[in-house]
């Protein structure tokens, strides 16, 4: 495989960080999640926690160093995580679980598969236009697709931010999977939140990508997404790579090459806890490593 990738999560203007992002490789196969948070109180960032947190672990127990079936990877993982999701809940006593939104994405053998719930994204860019896009688990873009408002409208309509599906909380997630897609070199697929795609929409989107790499792009973007947000910024998070399998071995593109990784071997970077990513000042140290204690007490009952 060789791939160029960039990831980033910012806080915008509230509190707290609740998105989630990483992505992890093997020498065959890259998967790439994304989770955002809903709920206050550390309570969304312990949902988006444990999504990513538990998919990137099955990942690396998993792609050894292919996945047999992704999607079915894709399902079990989301499943899983819902569920430890649950747990977390119950061992702490809260009324109402924990919720997350959740996109994640496999690349393997130059064929693409994702799942989503929520209103996080997933962009596949081909030839300077968007090839396909997932569609959103709201409200409002239920109204679009019964042709009620426009794809504009619904960017600023005031319930954009109401979605039906998610892990966690009272409901059996809708989760909604992509076929396999061929991939072509210089495709990019760019995963999400909706603090990102909501202030650019898609034009803006695809025009900056298309005026340059992932890791030169991405970083405008977001601070595009930033200022048109303005004070009501909501946390902001992409993961975005560039498919390179014709890679002309131009150095300064800083493509990842996984054809000499040994075949039990991954590469993580993922988000995680630190206060540097809370405004919350009620929160001490000591109520951030109780977090991480039971985040990682909830996953270890849902892995193998």
């Amino acid at each position: 495989m060789k791939f160029t990738i960039y990831q980033e999560s910012r806080i915008g203007q509230r509190r707290n960080n609740q998105d989630r992002i990483a992505h992890c490789y093997s020498r065959d196969a890259l998967l790439m999640v994304l989770a955002d948070g809903m709920g206050g109180h550390l309570h969304g960032e312990v949902a988006a926690q444990i999504t990513v947190q538990y998919l990137t672990e099955h990942f690396q127990r998993e792609a050894r160093p292919h996945l047999d079936d992704p999607l079915q990877f894709l399902g079990s993982g989301l499943a899983n995580a819902h569920n430890a999701i649950l747990d977390y809940a119950v061992e702490r006593d809260l009324p109402d679980a924990p919720r997350t939104t959740c996109v994640a994405c496999i690349i393997q053998d130059n064929l693409a598969y994702w799942a989503h719930v929520g209103d996080s994204r997933l962009y596949l860019l081909r030839d300077r236009r968007i090839h396909t896009r997932t569609r959103d688990h709201s409200r409002v873009q239920m109204m679009v697709d019964d042709g009620l408002i426009t794809e504009e409208q619904a960017l600023h309509h005031p319930a954009r931010n109401r979605v039906y599906a998610c892990l966690g909380g009272d409901l059996s997630p809708q989760i909604e999977f992509s076929r396999k897609t061929p991939l072509l070199a210089g495709d990019t697929i760019v995963i999400c939140s909706d603090g990102f795609w909501s202030p650019l929409g898609n034009e803006a989107l695809v025009q900056g990508y298309a005026r340059g790499s992932v890791m030169a792009m991405t970083p405008q973007l977001m601070d595009t997404a930033e200022k048109l947000g303005g004070e009501g910024q909501d946390n902001l998070s992409v993961v975005a790579v560039t498919w390179e399998d014709d890679y002309s071995g131009d150095p300064t593109t800083m493509t990842i090459e996984t054809q000499t990784m040994p075949l039990n071997a991954h590469t993580t970077l993922m988000e995680g806890f630190d206060k540097a990513r809370l405004r919350d000042t009620e929160l001490t140290d000591d109520d951030i490593e109780r977090a991480i204690a039971e985040i990682r007490n909830a996953i270890n009952k849902f892995s193998k």
